[in-house]
C-alpha cells in the first residue's frame, strides 16, 4: 500500500490485485483509501486537459476538498473505486455509483493517466468492477462518455458492450451486465495469456543477467549457480555482483548492482535474507524486470520470514516486476537462443519438448537427476519455491504459447489459485498434456465437519476433482510421473484402448495383460488374417495370439519384422514391446533392431517398450532428439498407457454448458439468509429458513409446520394429513437418526404424542419438532455442498440415507457446474446402477436429479453466505415424477465485503 494502511470500515479486503499488462509490465490495484487524497490530486496534474476534459466533462485544474473527500470515502457497497498504480502512484481509476431509484444498476466512469494509455489498464479495471459489483446485487453498468473520447470507446467497442448515442447531445451511453459472456470470457482468457507471458519473457530470456552473491567459492550456491551460467553458454552477459570480490571466474565483479554498467533484465539473489529486500530496492532503481530469489528464510519458517516475504512482494509489485522464488533452486531455459542454466544443481538435462515445475528446491534437484537418467528432453525448468509471486497459474499460461514446449510437468504442493488453475489448466491441457504429483495427499485433508458432505470432503477430494475436470493427469509418484512424460513427450496419442503385445517370454506378457487389463484396456483377439501373416516369419513354437509369444530363441530380425507388421494393423492402437535379455551378448544389438523399426514407422500407432534389464536402456532407445519410453516391467508400462489413454478420451470430450434458470426468486433467498446472518453471526439456518431458500431454487420439500409442544404437534399433523414424520429440532442434533431424533410414518393423535415425547426426549436440548409430510418410497440419495478454504464450494452426489459415509459412494465436482458435470456425477457413482432400474427395479428420475444439481449450483453461486448444506435424503420418484428433498440443512456465515478468498479468480492477477 502506497497510502496509509488504515482501513475504514466496509473495506474489501483481498482485493489487492497484481495485474499483468499486454506489454509485460504490472501494475498493482486495489480499493481506494481515504489517505490516498494527495495521490489523486497528484494524478489530476499528469493527465492532460483533454483526459480530464473526457473524464469530468469540463476543464479542471484541480480537485476541490469536497471531491477529494466524495472520491476517497467511500462505503464500498453503493459506491466503490479501484485505483492502479505504478511505482507506488496513482496512474488509473475506475469507480462506480449505486443508481439510488434502481439499485441493480450502477453508474461508472474510468480515467488513465495519458502516458499509460493504450496498455489495457482501463480494460482490466472494467472488467475488476464488474467482478466486484455482481457479487453486490448489481447486474448492470451505465457510463456516459464523450463522442471524441476515442480510448473509452474503443474499451468498451473491444469488450462487445453495445453503445448507444444520444442525438444532439455529442454522447455515447454504454449499458453492459455485470455477468460474463462466453465471448468477453474468451477474449479476456486471450488476454491474460498474452500479458503473463510477456511478463514472463524477461525471466525465461533475459537480455543480461547479474548473480548477487557470486562466489569464488565453487562448492557454494552462489559458486556454483554462477559457474552454471557460464558452463551452460548463456548468450548474454552475466554480471558477478560480490561487494568482497574483484573477479570471480576471470569475470569482473561489481560491489552492487547498481555498479553494473549494462542493462540486466534478470536478477539471481543469493545472499542472506536479512539483505535480500536491501537487494530487491537496488535491483528496482537499476530497472531490473524480473527476480530469481535462490536465499531461504522467509514464509517457510515462520511469522518473521513471512514478514520479510510480504516486504519483498511490496517492492516487486511496487517496481511491476516478477520474482521467482524465494526458497528456490533457479531455472533452465533449454532453447538454443538464451542456453540458460540459472540453477545451482549438479546436472544439466538433455533439451526437449517437456517443461517442467518443482515447488521444491531438494526435489528439483532430484527430478533433474531423475530426467537425465531417463533421457527426457527438457525445454524449460524452474523452482518456484514459496511462490508469492510466480506460480504454476503463471507457468502454465506462459507454456501455453511455448513452441518449445508439447507436455508439461507439475511437482506441486500447494495451488497459487486453484480457481485459476483449474480453468487455465482446463483450456491448457485441450492442447497440450499436463501431468501432476500434488504431495499432501493424508493429515492435510483430515478436518472437523459437521455434516455428511463435510465429513465426505477432504483435501485430496478437492485437488483429485479439481485435476479430473481441468484434464491434469494425476500421477501418485515421481517415478510415474515420468513413466507418464516419458510416453507423451516422445510418441503420439493412443486413438483407443486396444492394445497389442510382443514378447520373448510368456510370463512378461501374462504380466501385461493383467496389468492392461485391470486399468480397462484391452488386449484384443488378433484376426485370422494378421496372425497368419504374424506366423510367416515366426518360429512354428511360437504364439500369435495377443500376446504374440516369440519365445526367447527369437533374434532382432524377427522383432523387427514383428513390430511393423503391428505398427501397421489397424486392429490396436499401441503396442508394447518386451524384451528380457536371455543372455548378455547380443542384448545392444536387439534393442537397436527394436528402436529402429519403431523410427521407421511414421504413423499415429503408439510405441512403447519393456527392457527388463537394467543397463542403460533409456540410451538404448535414443538417437539423437528422438526417443521411445522404456519401462523396467510391464507394470508401469500399462500404467502410463492407460493415464495416455484417459487423457485423449478427456480431451474429445464435449464441453459442458452453464444452465440458466428463469424462475429463480432470488431476491427472496437473498433476504431469509440476510436476516438470518442479522439473528446471529454464523450457524444453521432455521426449518422454515432452510425450506424457504431451497423453495425459492425451485428445490421442493414435503409440507412441514414446527410444534413446540404435544398438542400443537396434533393439530399441525392434522392439518397436513396423512402420515408424518417428527424431527426434533436441536443444536446437538446433527444428525437425528443417530441420536434417535427421528420418528417415521407417525398417524393419529396418540402416535403423534408418542413420537412427540420421544425425539424430544432423545436430546437434552430439544427447542421443538418438526412436522413434516412422509413421503414413501424412492430411491435416497444425497446432495450437498461444503465450502473448502481453499478450492472453493464442493458439490457432492451420492448414495443417500445414514449410510452415505460408511459407502462413501460418492462424485464430488469443484463449482459452478455445468450440464455435463451433473450428469457425469450421477453416472460416477455405483448407485447410479439403481436410478436405471438395477435387476428389474424401479427407476428413478434422473432427470430430476441432473436439475436439482444444477438448481444447488445456481444457490451456491448466488449465495456465498453458504459454508455447508446437505440435502439427505433426497427421495427419487419414478421418472417423469420428480423428487423431495426429505430432510436439508443449510449453514451460513458473514461475507465481509464482496469476495471471497476461495472463489477469488482474477484475469491477469499475478
Amino acid at each position: 500500500m502506497t497510502a496509509d494502511s488504515t482501513r475504514p470500515a466496509g473495506y474489501p479486503e483481498g482485493w489487492e490485485i497484481n495485474a499483468a499488462l499486454r506489454d509485460g509490465t504490472s501494475i498493482a490495484v486495489r480499493p481506494i483509501l481515504p489517505a490516498d487524497a494527495d495521490g489523486l490530486q497528484e494524478m489530476l496534474t499528469r493527465m492532460s486537459r483533454k483526459t480530464v476534459y473526457h473524464r469530468f466533462f469540463q476543464a479542471k485544474e484541480r480537485l476541490e476538498p469536497e471531491e477529494l473527500e466524495a472520491f476517497t470515502r467511500l462505503d464500498y457497497r453503493n459506491r466503490m473505486a479501484l485505483i492502479a498504480l505504478r511505482h507506488g502512484k496513482i496512474i488509473g481509476v475506475g469507480r462506480y455509483w449505486r443508481d439510488e431509484t434502481d439499485p441493480e444498476v450502477a453508474d461508472v466512469a474510468f480515467a488513465v493517466i495519458d502516458e499509460e494509455q493504450g496498455k489495457g489498464i482501463a480494460s482490466r479495471l472494467v472488467r475488476y468492477l464488474t467482478s466486484y459489483a455482481r457479487r453486490l446485487g448489481i447486474n448492470a453498468f451505465r457510463a456516459t462518455v464523450l463522442s471524441d473520447n476515442h480510448v473509452m470507446i474503443r474499451v468498451f467497442r473491444n469488450a462487445g458492450y453495445p453503445m448507444r448515442r444520444e442525438p444532439d447531445a455529442g454522447l455515447y451511453t454504454v449499458e453492459f451486465p455485470t455477468t460474463d459472456t462466453p465471448g468477453l470470457d474468451k477474449a479476456d482468457e486471450v488476454d491474460e495469456q498474452l500479458a503473463i507471458a510477456a511478463s514472463l519473457m524477461p525471466v525465461f530470456f533475459p537480455n543480461g543477467i547479474a548473480v548477487i552473491g557470486a562466489s569464488r567459492e565453487p562448492l557454494s550456491i552462489g559458486g556454483r549457480l554462477f559457474n552454471n551460467l557460464l558452463n551452460g553458454d548463456y548468450t548474454g552477459p552475466v554480471f558477478p555482483v560480490n561487494p568482497k570480490a574483484d573477479v570471480v571466474r576471470s569475470v569482473k565483479a561489481y560491489p552492487s548492482i547498481l555498479d553494473v554498467p549494462d542493462r540486466v533484465d534478470l536478477a539471481f539473489i543469493v545472499v542472506p535474507s536479512r539483505f535480500v529486500t536491501a537487494v530487491a530496492r537496488e535491483c528496482v532503481e537499476k530497472g531490473v524486470r524480473g527476480l530469481v530469489v535462490i536465499s531461504a528464510g522467509f514464509s517457510e519458517t515462520g511469522e518473521e520470514g513471512a514478514a520479510l516475504e510480504e516486504e519483498l512482494m511490496r517492492i516487486v509489485r511496487g517496481a511491476g516486476m516478477r520474482l521467482v522464488g524465494p526458497n528456490c533452486m533457479g531455472l533452465i531455459n533449454m532453447d538454443s537462443a538464451i542456453s540458460m542454466n540459472g540453477q545451482f544443481g549438479p546436472l544439466s538435462p538433455p533439451p526437449g519438448n517437456v517443461a517442467m515445475s518443482s515447488q521444491s528446491g531438494a526435489l528439483g534437484v532430484a527430478i533433474l537427476d531423475y530426467a537425465t537418467e531417463l533421457n527426457i528432453g527438457i525445454s524449460t525448468f524452474i523452482s518456484i519455491g514459496n511462490q508469492p509471486d510466480v506460480s504454476g497459474d503463471d507457468l502454465l499460461l506462459y507454456w501455453e504459447s511455448d513452441p518449445g514446449t508439447d507436455v508439461i510437468l507439475l511437482y506441486m504442493e500447494s495451488f497459487g489459485n486453484p480457481r485459476r488453475f483449474a480453468r487455465a489448466a482446463r483450456r491448457i491441457a485441450k492442447q497440450k498434456p499436463i501431468v501432476a504429483v500434488k504431495s499432501g495427499r493424508t493429515a492435510a485433508g483430515a478436518r472437523a465437519a459437521s455434516s455428511h458432505t463435510g465429513s465426505l470432503a477432504s483435501l485430496d477430494v478437492a485437488v483429485d476433482t479439481l485435476f479430473r475436470q481441468a484434464g491434469v493427469i494425476r500421477t501418485d509418484t515421481l517415478t510415474e510421473l515420468f513413466d507418464v512424460t516419458a510416453l507423451l513427450a516422445n510418441q503420439p496419442l493412443p486413438q483407443g484402448r486396444r492394445i497389442g503385445i510382443v514378447t520373448n517370454a510368456g510370463g512378461p506378457g501374462i504380466l501385461a495383460v493383467d496389468a492392461l487389463e485391470a486399468n480397462g484396456l484391452q488386449v484384443v483377439e488378433f484376426s485370422d488374417e494378421l496372425k497368419d501373416e504374424l506366423r510367416g516369419f515366426l518360429a512354428a513354437d511360437a504364439a500369435v495370439g495377443n500376446p504374440v509369444d516369440m519365445i526367447a530363441s527369437a533374434g532382432p530380425e524377427e522383432y523387427a519384422a514383428c513390430i511393423e507388421v503391428l505398427l501397421t494393423s489397424n486392429e490396436i492402437d499401441a503396442v508394447i514391446t518386451i524384451f528380457i535379455p536371455a543372455a548378455p551378448e547380443g542384448a545392444e544389438e536387439m534393442a537397436v533392431a527394436i528402436r529402429d523399426a519403431a523410427f521407421r514407422h511414421h504413423g499415429e500407432k503408439t510405441f512403447l517398450t519393456v527392457y527388463m534389464s537394467s543397463e542403460g536402456a533409456a540410451q538404448l532407445f535414443s538417437s539423437g532428439d528422438k526417443r521411445i519410453p522404456t519401462y523396467p516391467f510391464p507394470e508401469p508400462a500399462a500404467l502410463a498407457l492407460t493415464r495416455a489413454v484417459e487423457y485423449v478420451e478427456w480431451r474429445e470430450k464435449k464441453e459442458g454448458s452453464p444452465v440458466e434458470f428463469r424462475d429463480l426468486d432470488r431476491t427472496r433467498a437473498r433476504t431469509i439468509v440476510d436476516t438470518a446472518l442479522d439473528r446471529d453471526a454464523a450457524g444453521w439456518l432455521d426449518p422454515d429458513e432452510v425450506e424457504a431458500v431451497l423453495d425459492a431454487y425451485g428445490l421442493a420439500m414435503p409440507k412441514s409446520a414446527v410444534a413446540a409442544s404435544e398438542d400443537e404437534a396434533v393439530a399441525q399433523a392434522a392439518a397436513l394429513g396423512g402420515p408424518v414424520v417428527l424431527k426434533v429440532i436441536a443444536e446437538s442434533a446433527l444428525h437425528k437418526s443417530d441420536v434417535g431424533g427421528v420418528v417415521l410414518n407417525v398417524q393419529g393423535e396418540m402416535a403423534v404424542r408418542d413420537a412427540y415425547a420421544a425425539v424430544t426426549s432423545a436430546v437434552s436440548d430439544p427447542e421443538g419438532v418438526l412436522i413434516q409430510q412422509f413421503v414413501e418410497g424412492g430411491h435416497e440419495v444425497l446432495i450437498g455442498m461444503t465450502e473448502d478454504p481453499n478450492f472453493g464450494p464442493l458439490i457432492v452426489f451420492g448414495l443417500g440415507g445414514v449410510f452415505v459415509e460408511l459407502i462413501g459412494d460418492v462424485a464430488f465436482r469443484i463449482h459452478p457446474l455445468t450440464d455435463l458435470d451433473a450428469a457425469e456425477m450421477i453416472d460416477e457413482v455405483k448407485s447410479a446402477q439403481l436410478l436405471a432400474g438395477y435387476r428389474g427395479g424401479a427407476a428413478g428420475d434422473v432427470a430430476a436429479v441432473r436439475e436439482a444439481l444444477l438448481r444447488v449450483s445456481a444457490l451456491v453461486a448466488d449465495l456465498p453466505e453458504i459454508m455447508e448444506m446437505d440435502l439427505n435424503p433426497v427421495k427419487v420418484a419414478e421418472p417423469g415424477h420428480g423428487l423431495s428433498i426429505v430432510d436439508a440443512r443449510i449453514k451460513v456465515r458473514p461475507v465481509v465485503g464482496a469476495w471471497l478468498p476461495s472463489r477469488r479468480d482474477v484475469l491477469s492477477e499475478l
